[in-house]
């Protein structure tokens, strides 16, 4: 049997952790093993229990869910972090997004999504659709955004602007007629020049940046 996905719950409100929990406990494969109220304890409770997964709010008194995401990634064995927010546009998410976190999902989301969230990004993948951070993009990045890091080269422009579509690695591929490993080595020479932690936060950069533009 495989172990459970571990959780932890983070939200202010008890009333909201406990709904979280009750749904999560449900499935016998997923275990809260913590709960936090505000990003402090968030912190304290991920270096004690490694977590694979933390359901984060984002907005607490004291440490919010933005800085505790940043410090929380930044561990030696970082969990994944899924933000859980009242609105789709909220202000917090694409600072979130931008701090790493492995996508976000609506507090009044069904029992089911919320257990598939969690499922998905405790399986390495992430839970945000690009149209989700190309409209967060035009709230959030000023018109004239310019890039002024490494070097872009014109193949790896092409490719980051396929990933901002939600390619996978094989439609790349596919779409530019290059192999799989070759289009894998231009992706993770963009996560190094961009400073980003996976293709998501490269996305966020890339729009923020002005890399790829907002259509």
């Amino acid at each position: 049997m495989a172990d459970p996905i571990t959780v932890l719950l983070v939200d202010d409100e008890p009333l909201v952790r406990h709904g979280l929990r009750t749904i999560l406990e449900t499935e016998p494969e997923v275990q809260v093993v913590a709960e936090a109220d505000d990003g402090a304890q968030a912190l304290t409770l991920s270096r004690q229990f490694i977590p694979d997964v933390v359901c984060m709010d984002v907005r607490m008194p004291g440490v919010d869910g933005i800085t505790a995401t940043e410090r929380i990634l930044q561990l030696e064995t970082p969990p994944r972090v899924l933000v859980i927010t009242t609105f789709d546009s909220d202000d917090y998410v694409f600072a979130a997004l931008r701090a790493g976190a492995a996508g976000f999902l609506l507090k009044r989301s069904s029992a089911d999504a919320i257990v598939t969230a969690v499922r998905t990004v405790a399986a390495g993948e992430h839970l945000v659709f690009p149209e989700a951070i190309r409209d967060l993009a035009r709230q959030h990045v000023p018109p004239e955004a310019s890039y002024r890091g490494p070097q872009i080269t014109e193949r790896e422009q092409q490719v980051l602007a396929l990933v901002a579509r939600g390619m996978s690695n094989a439609e790349i591929a596919a779409e530019l007629f290059l192999g799989v490993e070759t289009v894998r080595t231009h992706v993770s020479r963009l996560l190094h020049k961009l400073g980003a932690r996976d293709r998501t936060q490269a996305v966020v950069f890339a729009y923020q940046s002005g890399l790829v533009p907002l259509r």
